[in-house]
């Protein structure tokens, strides 16, 4: 894992745990010697942890699947273990430990490949940008049918044939994975790709791959496998 992506985690940990905090100081021990903290402050923090867990790991992970169920009430106890659980996903974050994980690799794939077309469109290469920019996406939609338990392949006499983008954009979009605009967008991003790794140069502008290469990075921002 980057420098750059495990200063991004540990960011991120620093206002959850922030948050956490915030809940923690409303402890008070009542009459009986009960632990009481207030509820909303705790609803709050488990929302934004809730959140970083599932856009970074995924919901069928360890740590986000034990948080989720260890704060199902706004509780005391419940608050020390969710705290304790951060604690165990900080401490493998800092030493690198999270590295296996396909989230995590993805993001740094995805960042290696947007720096590097990113560099080509400063430098007029428009050509190599479109396709390096359209693989990227289409890695990704493969990976977000896979994590929603839609088919990337299909059989045909007896084989396994791989779906076309095209048809996988579709499918996520029928199952509202995203909406009707980001598949009428992903539909034209697609073309472009086509078209410069057919040798169909003339067909599009640098400033067309500059608007894809934006437009295709907030997509995959927004829709985190």
């Amino acid at each position: 894992m980057n420098d750059k992506l495990t200063k991004d985690l540990i960011s991120r940990l620093n206002y959850i745990e922030q948050r956490a905090n915030e809940a923690l100081a409303t402890h008070i021990t009542n009459k009986y010697g009960s632990n009481m903290i207030d509820s909303a402050p705790f609803y709050g923090f488990r929302s934004a942890a809730l959140s970083f867990l599932k856009s970074t790991f995924g919901e069928n992970n360890i740590y986000y699947s034990e948080f989720d169920s260890n704060t199902q009430r706004s509780g005391y106890s419940e608050l020390l273990s969710a705290i304790e659980i951060l604690r165990s996903l900080r401490t493998e974050i800092e030493n690198n430990w999270l590295s296996s994980f396909k989230g995590l690799i993805s993001a740094e794939i995805f960042t290696d490949f947007f720096e590097m077309a990113e560099y080509l469109l400063k430098n007029g290469y428009k050509d190599a940008a479109a396709v390096i920019v359209g693989s990227v996406l289409e890695e990704h939609l493969r990976q977000l049918a896979t994590n929603n338990n839609i088919a990337i392949t299909y059989e045909k006499d007896g084989d396994s044939i791989p779906k076309k983008a095209d048809r996988i954009n579709s499918d996520l979009a029928s199952s509202v994975i995203y909406n009707k605009l980001d598949q009428k967008n992903i539909t034209a991003w697609l073309d472009l790709r086509n078209k410069a790794a057919h040798g169909n140069y003339a067909d599009y502008e640098i400033s067309q791959v500059e608007i894809m290469y934006f437009g295709v990075s907030d997509f995959i921002s927004r829709n985190q496998i």
